[in-house]
């Protein structure tokens, strides 16, 4: 399953957006280190289901698939909300380097920024408007970015005492130094043809601010990262703007406003059948009698999702899965002529797979013996037969022929 890291400074947001994610049970305050372990949950991204297609619907009788609500499939990941990093963490201060090891086995970080302003850098809470969230953006990438350099810098001399005895290229040397963060020898050679100033051969000449460059460089390839501007409901629009406009001018992080707060209120609602609502939708519909404290607080909420076509945190995850992991959504069946499982069920299970996966690849995510006993693969829309290399494409169907 994508494991998805949710960080930031304390008192962001995180565990609020977390919560609103995943409606699990976490300890919610406005201080520091809130967060001491970090909570795992599951959230979905939330898609279109295939089976109101029309083709389908005919060849099920208009059943539907009973997996979806109101035409949404919702596939789970997993999200990990690590403790809040203050400056100065990969040097061990506040909770030290633990919370930035617990991002290595994410493929994404959703990097959480008190777009209100409304935290000092340290997490204190201020005035609303009185911290510019900018600054909580370049610390938290120059954190990541020490963490990986101080891990290259303590064995910097024994790696190049290795390639000069052993002859082992450096990129190889420098990704198994760094396999527990998430870095791959693709990572490396990457970065090294993209540098103008690395040369690999000669790279006992390498600076200590070439090896700073050289762990931004890897950071920005290896960590896919978001940022959701958070509070939004409450900041000022020129912190939402400037977020945005740095992230552009930069070549930067996707920026998604969002309310986290609200969110987890419309959900905690919709939970308790106050209102009727699915995640990520830009409005909803009161379903019971309210409190006028209630109403008084949704129609804050409303007018706030209408302005920015939902709370951002549905968007958040699934701009993450999809645009930056570049993820697409296959769905296996048995009888490709009524769309079914063995037992009838239709379109049964959802899988996310990269972009590129194979009809194969899919295979073994159902099961590592279809996988190893794979045959060939059929389309169930155009019912044409595709071979194990075929690249799947987001929103398939598909039959797996295999050797039972």
């Amino acid at each position: 399953m994508i494991a998805i890291a949710i960080a930031g400074k304390p008192n962001s947001g995180k565990s609020t957006f977390f919560k609103a994610s995943t409606l699990a049970d976490v300890e919610i305050a406005s201080y520091p280190f809130t967060t001491i372990a970090p909570n795992t949950g599951i959230a979905y991204v939330k898609v279109k289901c295939p089976c109101k297609e029309e083709a389908i619907q005919q060849a099920t009788g208009g059943k539907g698939c009973g997996n979806c609500i109101d035409g949404f499939r919702f596939v789970p990941v997993e999200l990990l909300d690590v403790a809040g990093l203050v400056r100065g963490a990969h040097e061990g201060r506040g909770l030290g380097n633990e919370f930035l090891d617990e991002l290595r086995q994410a493929e994404a970080i959703i990097h959480v920024v008190d777009a209100s302003g409304g935290t000092d850098a340290d997490g204190n809470v201020v005035d609303v408007g009185s911290h510019n969230p900018l600054e909580d953006v370049d610390f938290f990438k120059a954190e990541l970015d020490m963490w990986v350099y101080g891990i290259i810098k303590r064995n910097w001399r024994k790696l190049e005492r290795k390639a000069e005895l052993e002859g082992t290229k450096i990129e190889r040397l420098l990704s198994e130094q760094l396999a527990g963060v998430g870095v791959t020898e693709e990572h490396i050679k990457a970065v090294l043809l993209e540098s103008r100033n690395l040369d690999r051969a000669n790279f006992k000449s390498w600076t200590d601010e070439d090896l700073k460059k050289l762990a931004t460089s890897i950071i920005k390839r290896s960590k896919k990262m978001l940022i959701a501007a958070n509070k939004a409901d409450i900041a000022p629009e020129e912190n939402i703007k400037k977020l945005k406009d740095k992230s552009k001018e930069e070549e930067g992080e996707p920026v998604i406003p969002c309310s986290a707060e609200a969110e987890l209120a419309l959900r905690t609602a919709a939970k308790n059948k106050i209102i009727t609502y699915l995640p990520g939708d830009a409005d909803f519909e009161i379903s019971s009698n309210p409190t006028e404290k209630q109403r008084k607080g949704l129609e804050r909420i409303r007018e706030f999702i209408r302005t920015y076509e939902g709370t951002g945190v549905q968007e958040t995850i699934n701009r993450v899965v999809f645009d930056l992991l570049d993820y697409v959504v296959a769905y296996p069946v048995e009888d490709e002529h009524k769309f079914s499982d063995s037992v009838g069920r239709i379109l049964p299970d959802a899988f996310l797979l990269k972009r590129g996966s194979t009809a194969r690849d899919l295979a073994f995510s159902v099961h590592s013996d279809i996988g190893e006993s794979f045959l060939y693969a059929v389309d169930a829309r155009t019912k044409l037969r595709l071979g194990e290399k075929h690249a799947l494409e987001n929103n398939d169907i598909i039959k797996v022929v295999y050797t039972r």
